[in-house]
């Protein structure tokens, strides 16, 4: 059995810098207007189109597209906690905690 060579370190290490520049990229960029489309709906401008192209050559279909997920899930919490100034910030959850007896 052959073992695919972007999942060994490597591939992942190259996969990874090739996703954070494409992503850096999007932050840097936020403000022009998004004409191109990615995967689940990603929209980005066309200055990442470079960065996109060696982040979806450099890593397979399907984490790409796990990428954007997360991508996009990340930016709809941030724009929910930013939109109101009132509950701008981090959600603080009840830490777990437990009883002594």
């Amino acid at each position: 059995m052959a073992v695919m060579d972007d999942v060994l370190a490597k591939g992942r290490e190259s996969c990874y810098k090739a996703r954070d520049t494409f992503y850096t990229c999007l932050e840097k960029e936020a403000d022009k207007k998004p004409t191109e489309v990615a995967t689940v709906g990603l929209l980005y401008p066309a200055e990442c189109k470079k960065s996109r192209d060696d982040f979806v050559n450099s890593c397979r279909p399907t984490w790409v597209k796990h990428f954007d997920r997360q991508y996009c899930a990340k930016n709809r919490v941030r724009r929910l906690l930013d939109n109101d100034e009132f509950r701008r910030g981090p959600i603080a959850l009840p830490q777990p905690y437990t009883f002594k007896p």
